[in-house]
């Protein structure tokens, strides 16, 4: 393999870790969201004062 293919899949991993890390808490509370019922609004989720 060469130098230039390598460092194309150590960039592909190093950008899959960085999606991973800061979406990982919003998609498991978009997936709690979407399944409960009933559905509580956004502002309600997000706000803790609303």
């Amino acid at each position: 393999m060469s130098e230039d293919n390598k460092e194309l899949i150590a960039r592909g991993i190093e950008l899959g870790k960085t999606v991973v890390h800061y979406g990982w808490v919003p998609l498991i509370l978009f997936i709690g969201w979407n399944s409960s019922n009933p559905k509580p609004n956004l502002i309600k989720l997000i706000s803790p004062l609303a």
